[in-house]
């Protein structure tokens, strides 16, 4: 809040009355007279419009005055006008005025550019009454886009009119507010497309959103002001809502209230005028009744006008009137109103006018005489502001500077720190002859943490070229609290002049760890204390910094920098306790990341990588790879058999530990790069890919491994017997001893038919019939032997056949003779009542009810018979089980014992299965019968 009593006055506008036209003799012009009874007035479109009341035999008139003061007038309304608003960017007039006595006010808005009789064309009427209540209207606005009208009454209702506010039927009414209070001032708010409406009453201000359904509203504060005493700022102070009160005057944006002014005085009227605030006052205060009833109570007080800049705080213009009506801005300049008919207009000076009227007169007599000193006490003995204050000391410092007194001048200088922009200064001070004045500028310049990084780097390089190193040392060196410039900008300049124990001191002093590193690696090349440096760090920075700078510290000190790698990939704790003493638990880096840095260190990598792998047994599946690629290089290129033979146990062994199952192809693609036989051999017996164990046997012509295989596989892998003869077959060298162990051992398990066997070896020119000699012979003996097994069977089964058919004909012939003495339950002796079955069975009828679950099976003959019949149930369903069936004869060695086990099943046959029949259908319940135990005996028999 500013009083504006401590505001600088000045005079920027001049005060002339308006006087009428010289007439042809070129006599002294009269004061301009308006006509009588004016109460309203606007202005715009190049006139100001002026409203009056009734008078006497005279009537009702809106009247225009253009910029030739010629007048003009036309009937507006019966009895008198009350409000005019004209549009600035249309030539629209909008007016409220009464026809007849009472409440009764009428709407009308005029098109200015067309005529109607001689008269603008009144576009429409409508009456301005809030619901059914005839209420006065107390103020006015549209907006310039003719799409919003809004009107305030004195019993605190607005009404807003939507769409074109020139028509009827394209507009319509409603009510946006209503209170208890009269409503004093309105305005409209544009932005983008947003539209706000500010309503300001005696007792409150708020702003309703119309772009929005529903209209919502805010309010912002709960104070109001007096009619007229309301405004809308233009762009330079953001479109705020203006509101004069008596002890302030507020600013508001649409959602809140903004600063504040402390304006004392009773507030009549309140403007904008291109940046300048104008109020209209009283000298003495009123209550706030009289404020709403247009400040009329006295007449006769003197009034003051007074132009505000607010953004500069000053105040333009203030003069004092007689009874003001209004204040109107138009043409360029300001017009007053006078109630006695005069009007004053008040025009702005010039640019140069102003800055002279700016000038304190006397201060600027002493500037002219170079009292310099004079002109400082006096302005200090007048509590010249701080900005004044500064001017002088400039003014006395160009002075100096003028004169050639350098040291003078920049202690001149010194004291505007703040105030004055300092390149002003440093500009003036660039030559190398004027470096110390430079200097100590700058040196103050951050002693009051005015500095920025250029200029930092410009005392920097000053105490360089004057080589002024305890002036430096004093510089860098002040405790933390005392820094005054931008420490990176510091370590930047030190290193490019050389200063790198300095720049060592700031990085390390202010934990700019980067360039501490940076200056010790590639400056200094001090890379054994960057390293100790690094193991000082909190383990985030120390592990950023390993993959930043590792290859450079490997390169140079590979043994402690691998060292330092064991520890923050296992347990790492800053050597300097930088983690603080609450930290217990060490905190470890993935080992795999800093393989990288080993590039071109070998020994070392395969260090770091067994020590990963003994101390962490769960290190990332990298390390594993790489150690075992770095093994089996060395492996490969070393020449000393003995250390060749370590190399290799120590590839197989790591090979064997089990950490490559998920990344088998990897290792055994690594162990096929380096030609190392045994771990691709041990990688095929643990993936079981046992025909490539084989095949790797057959492309090295190893012919006892090639057995070997097929005897430690062939059980898993029938095919590698197959193979195997396959493959002796196509030698065309002497390979009889191995193709006669591998027909013993298909022999034996019978994998190939013979005619395959001879078809196979037919290919071999060495393999005589005296090679496959022996195994045919074997093979025929067997299948006589086999055959002559078969034929007994055959023999057995037709027996079989032919005792059962002559035991079914029998039992379809001959009475069956039941001569059972016992009970087959209770081996008690038979009494009648008894049951008998055909199976030779007998029961104690009581017997049968109490153990039978079926009264037409024998109870001690039906288990087995549930067999054989859930037997053929199992071969009914599987006998269609055509896929199996497939699947098994192309993976059977023979294929002809397949297809026997299936015909032996029935799937090549219909096999009907006769159940009982139900217990009407007794003529073949006897033939059910035999043929069920004729099932039942053939699988007793079998």
């Amino acid at each position: 809040m500013a009083a504006y009593l401590q505001w600088r006055r000045f005079v920027f506008f001049d005060r002339e009355m308006v006087k009428e036209p010289s007439g042809p003799d070129g006599a002294g012009a009269k004061p301009f007279a308006l006509p009588p009874g004016i109460v309203v007035c606007d202005s715009g479109r190049g006139s100001l419009v002026f409203g009056d009341i009734l008078c006497g035999a005279g009537r009702c008139q809106i009247w225009f005055l253009p910029r030739s003061l010629q007048l003009s007038s036309f009937q507006a309304y019966k009895l008198r006008v009350t409000h005019l608003y004209q549009l600035k960017q249309h030539s629209i007039l909008v007016s409220v005025g009464e026809d007849e006595e009472g409440i009764n006010p009428l709407v009308k808005v005029w098109n200015l550019e067309k005529r109607d009789g001689g008269n603008p064309l009144c576009t429409r009427i409508f009456p301005a009454i809030p619901g059914n209540k005839p209420t006065v209207v107390s103020c006015l606005t549209v907006h310039e886009n003719l799409n919003f009208m809004a009107i305030g009454f004195a019993d605190g209702s607005v009404v807003l009119t939507k769409g074109d506010i020139t028509r009827d039927r394209h507009s319509k009414t409603q009510i946006l507010h209503e209170g208890s209070y009269p409503v004093t001032g309105l305005a409209f708010r544009q932005s983008g497309k947003t539209t706000h409406l500010f309503v300001v009453t005696t007792e409150n201000i708020q702003s309703y959103m119309l772009s929005v359904k529903d209209c919502p509203h805010l309010e912002l504060d709960t104070h109001g002001c007096g009619l007229r005493c309301s405004s809308l700022s233009d762009p330079s102070q953001d479109l705020q809502f203006i509101v004069a009160g008596n002890e302030c005057v507020y600013l508001y944006q649409p959602d809140e209230r903004g600063p504040c002014f402390a304006f004392e005085g009773q507030k009549l009227i309140v403007h904008w005028y291109r940046g300048y605030l104008i109020i209209v006052s009283k000298d003495r205060k009123t209550s706030p009744k009289s404020e709403f009833a247009g400040n009329e109570a006295q007449n006769s007080d003197k009034q003051v006008l007074n132009i505000y800049d607010l953004c500069n705080k000053f105040i333009a213009y203030s003069s004092i009137f007689d009874d003001i009506v209004d204040v109107l801005a138009e043409w360029g300049s300001l017009y007053v109103l006078t109630r006695d008919g005069k009007i004053y207009v008040l025009q702005e000076k010039d640019t140069q006018t102003k800055l002279e009227a700016c000038k304190y007169i006397f201060l600027l007599m002493l500037f002219r005489k170079n009292l310099f000193e004079m002109a400082i006490n006096l302005a200090k003995s007048h509590h010249l502001d701080s900005d004044g204050l500064s001017e002088i000391f400039r003014q006395y410092g160009d002075h100096l500077y003028n004169k050639g007194n350098h040291d003078g001048a920049i202690q001149q200088y010194i004291r505007t720190i703040g105030k004055l922009e300092p390149s002003y200064v440093i500009r003036k001070f660039l030559d190398a002859q004027r470096i110390h004045n430079l200097t100590a500028y700058l040196q103050m310049l951050h002693l009051q943490s005015l500095a920025n990084a250029d200029h930092t780097t410009l005392l920097l390089n000053c105490y360089t070229k004057l080589k002024d190193s305890s002036k430096l040392e004093e510089f860098i060196k002040t405790s933390e609290s005392e820094v005054h410039f931008d420490v990176e900008t510091a370590i930047k300049v030190l290193r490019q002049a050389g200063y790198y124990s300095h720049a060592v001191y700031l990085a390390e002093k202010h934990e700019h760890h980067e360039w501490y590193l940076k200056i010790q690696l590639e400056d200094i090349k001090n890379y054994q204390e960057a390293l100790h440096y690094i193991g000082k760090l909190p383990f985030e920075q120390a592990e950023s910094n390993m993959k930043r700078y590792g290859k450079i510290l490997m390169h140079h000190v590979p043994n402690e920098t691998t060292e330092l790698l064991k520890i923050l990939c296992t347990d790492y704790r800053p050597s300097g306790g930088n983690e603080g003493p609450g930290m217990l638990e060490g905190k470890k880096a993935s080992s795999e990341e800093f393989i990288p840095v080993f590039a071109n260190n070998s020994r070392e990598l395969k260090a770091f990588l067994e020590h990963m792998t003994e101390v962490q047994a769960d290190s990332p599946q990298g390390v594993y790879d790489t150690l075992l690629e770095l093994r089996l290089q060395n492996w490969a290129h070393e020449q000393d058999e003995q250390i060749k033979e370590k190399l290799h146990n120590e590839a197989l062994t790591l090979l064997k530990s089990g950490r490559f199952k998920t990344v088998f192809d990897k290792a055994l693609v690594l162990c096929q790069m380096h030609s190392f036989k045994d771990g691709v051999l041990y990688l095929y017996e643990q993936g079981k890919l046992f025909q490539q164990i084989i095949h790797y046997h057959m492309q090295n012509e190893q012919y006892k491994k090639v057995i070997e295989v097929c005897e430690l596989y062939g059980d898993q892998e029938a095919c590698l017997w197959e193979q195997a003869l396959g493959y002796f077959a196509r030698k065309e060298e002497n390979c009889k001893e191995y193709i006669a162990a591998v027909l013993k051992h298909i022999e034996n398990k019978n994998l190939m038919p013979p005619l395959l066997v001879v078809q196979t070896l037919a290919h071999n020119s060495t393999a005589t019939l005296s090679v496959i000699k022996d195994y045919l012979v074997n093979k025929l003996q067997k299948q006589s032997r086999q055959i002559e097994q078969d034929e007994q069977k055959i023999q057995k089964y037709r027996e079989e056949t032919m005792r059962i058919r002559l035991e079914i004909e029998e039992l379809k012939a001959s009475p069956k003779i039941f001569q059972k003495t016992k009970c087959s339950i209770c081996t008690s002796a038979l009494e009648l009542p008894s049951v008998h079955f055909l199976c030779g069975h007998s029961f104690h009828q009581h017997c049968f009810e109490s153990y039978s679950e079926s009264d037409s099976e024998c109870p001690t003959c039906m288990p087995e018979n549930r067999k054989v019949m859930d037997m053929i149930r199992a071969q009914e369903q599987k006998r269609d089980l055509h896929d199996q069936f497939q699947h098994q004869l192309r993976c059977s060695n023979d294929g002809f014992s397949v297809v026997a086990d299936y015909f032996g099943r029935g799937v090549f046959n219909k096999l009907t299965l006769i159940t009982d029949l139900p217990s009407g259908k007794t003529a073949t319940t006897i033939e059910a019968g035999l043929q069920r135990e004729l099932l039942i005996h053939t699988k007793r028999s079998t």
